[in-house]
């Protein structure tokens, strides 16, 4: 996968959660990120924000997370003291089931797969081709330790 398909893969997934419905709208995922503002918005009138903690340990996942949150116009923030694994927001209990982290979960899925390609790629064709495994032995050897 090329990074033009990602991006594309990538507005598919917000099309989708968006609610398109017809090829025309799957293919107008510009037009994506407003409906889903637009149910943000309708949410937080029936149902009020929640303070919610994310803690995100994977750097990727957690900078798809924070621009997903700032895309729909929901500032993430952390507390003074919280770790940076740490991801803070208001947001819709509704929203976030329904909308919100079903999406974040089908990007970070992409994302990953991405990631996963190219680090394949770049290993086998720079460091060595074999991927395989290493071997299972029955026994433990005598291991030196290193510190550093």
């Amino acid at each position: 996968m090329d990074e033009a398909r990602l991006i594309e893969k990538l507005r598919r997934i917000e099309a989708l959660h968006a609610g398109a419905t017809t090829d025309g709208e799957r293919d107008a995922a510009g037009n994506a990120a407003k409906r889903i503002k637009e149910r943000l918005a309708a949410a937080v009138n029936r149902d009020p924000a929640i303070e919610m903690r994310f803690g995100v340990s994977d750097p990727w996942a957690r900078r798809a997370l924070i621009a997903l949150l700032r895309r729909y116009g929901i500032e993430p923030y952390r507390m003074r003291g919280q770790h940076r694994t740490t991801v803070m927001a208001k947001i819709p209990r509704r929203f976030l089931d329904e909308t919100f982290w079903p999406e974040f979960e089908a990007i970070n899925a992409s994302l990953h797969e991405f990631l996963e390609e190219v680090t394949e790629r770049v290993i086998s064709e720079a460091i060595n081709g074999d991927r395989s495994e290493p071997a299972e032995v029955s026994a433990a050897p005598q291991l030196a330790r290193k510190n550093q």
